[in-house]
């Protein structure tokens, strides 16, 4: 157990959020007129989604997303579907909301750049706590579990890796934080949340 914390690092998809993929691609196949099968293929079965977590350019990334399609995709209708299918875990944001009162927080995401605009529209209680402090995967070079995603994404909040406990519902993710020296665990909703911080020593 760490002395003392420079940072609490979060997962956004299954931690913050009940991320489900299949309402986005509905959303967006009613929005460009597709089939829900269209989308997820242009999105998932391409790769493109993956390119677009491991850094390629939004621009680039709404142009083959839309060619795929046959119809132009704007960032209001990508955002638009990532958050409704993004519903916040109300009572783990409200135990965050008290922890960043004492100890900055951050967000690390396995998403393209276009994420770090969506978010805050999806948490916009924890925007004047976050203080920009959203790091996404397309923008590291990498995508988690890689240790070295974590050391760099440290690295942007000027914190030390054993000084920093960083939270994930995905155990892969965990111990790709551990290997970087990171405190991690996991949870996925506000009991198994509060429980971690308890062990922590952190009141949430």
């Amino acid at each position: 157990m760490p002395a003392a914390l420079d940072c609490l690092l979060l997962d956004f998809d299954g931690v913050l959020v009940n991320y489900a993929r299949h309402l986005r691609v509905r959303h967006l196949a009613d929005t460009c007129a597709r089939t829900p099968a269209q989308v997820h293929a242009a999105l998932f079965d391409s790769g493109l989604e993956r390119q677009f977590d491991l850094g390629l350019d939004s621009a680039s990334y709404l142009q083959q997303l839309g060619d795929a399609l046959g119809v132009s995709i704007s960032i209001a209708q990508w955002q638009d579907a990532r958050i409704a299918a993004s519903p916040p875990q109300t009572g783990v944001i409200e135990r965050v909301q008290r922890i960043a009162q004492k100890l900055p927080i951050a967000i690390l995401t396995n998403n393209g750049a276009l994420m770090a605009q969506t978010i805050p529209r999806i948490l916009p209680s924890l925007v004047p706590m976050l203080g920009g402090r959203i790091l996404c995967s397309g923008e590291l070079g990498g995508r988690k579990p890689d240790p070295a995603v974590f050391l760099r994404a440290v690295e942007r909040l000027d914190a030390r890796p054993t000084r920093t406990l960083f939270v994930d519902d995905l155990f892969v993710n965990v111990r790709g934080a551990r290997q970087a020296g990171l405190h991690a665990d996991t949870a996925s909703d506000s009991r198994s949340f509060g429980k971690l911080m308890h062990r922590y020593g952190i009141n949430a």
